[in-house]
């Protein structure tokens, strides 16, 4: 927990006194301690696949604990996209970071057994009514701008802006915009407004698909 005397933005605290944590070499972190439940009720399938015989819980987070003792959560570990060529990229912190782009609505990150990363977009559609003037695009047809070259390399430009940081294999490469936000009624969205990366990605196949025919 992060407390009065010792804070670090971005990270959950310190590890409390008593409690044991430490990364598995998939790097989900893993904690043993009092704090720890015994089981799931009733459930001792669930209890064995949660809590391993030496009582490390495998909470499912992956993350790192860094020099001075805070923890870091980067990702689920379910999240992780895991790239053709092996490599794993945790996509939240790259997504959070972008929708910070007032040109970005939604961001998904895609590329799970794939040869690189690419992205699906949702643009902020009340920002770019100034962008299409200025372009001298007349019509504000969704479906027709979604499909127009110029945006989509503008929204590739403004993500290769803010991602310099990124390593080679965790950049994207291609984005393919949609036309309309991901919603709760869609099944798109859990009820705390998450994404559901397995729905999206089953929904806009097609699309996906058609990133990486060429």
């Amino acid at each position: 927990m992060n407390q009065p005397n010792a804070i670090r933005f971005g990270t959950v605290g310190q590890i409390a006194p008593g409690v044991e944590v430490k990364i598995a070499d998939d790097e989900e972190i893993l904690a043993r301690g009092p704090n720890i439940m015994k089981g799931y009720y009733k459930n001792e399938a669930a209890t064995q696949e949660a809590i391993d015989p030496d009582g490390w819980f495998h909470t499912g987070d992956v993350g790192h604990v860094d020099a001075d003792g805070f923890l870091v959560i980067t990702d689920r570990k379910k999240d992780l996209i895991v790239t053709a060529g092996g490599k794993k990229i945790a996509p939240q912190p790259i997504e959070n970071q972008l929708k910070t782009n007032p040109y970005i609505a939604e961001i998904v990150l895609i590329g799970n057994a794939r040869r690189f990363p690419a992205a699906l977009v949702v643009p902020d559609f009340e920002q770019l009514h100034k962008w299409t003037r200025e372009q001298g695009i007349k019509s504000f047809n969704k479906q027709e701008l979604v499909r127009n070259q110029d945006l989509i390399d503008f929204i590739q430009k403004q993500i290769d802006e803010m991602t310099p940081h990124l390593a080679q294999f965790e950049k994207i490469k291609k984005v393919c915009l949609l036309p309309k936000a991901f919603t709760l009624e869609g099944g798109e969205l859990t009820p705390t407004l998450k994404v559901k990366r397995k729905v999206v990605e089953s929904r806009y196949k097609n699309l996906i698909d058609q990133l990486y025919a060429s």
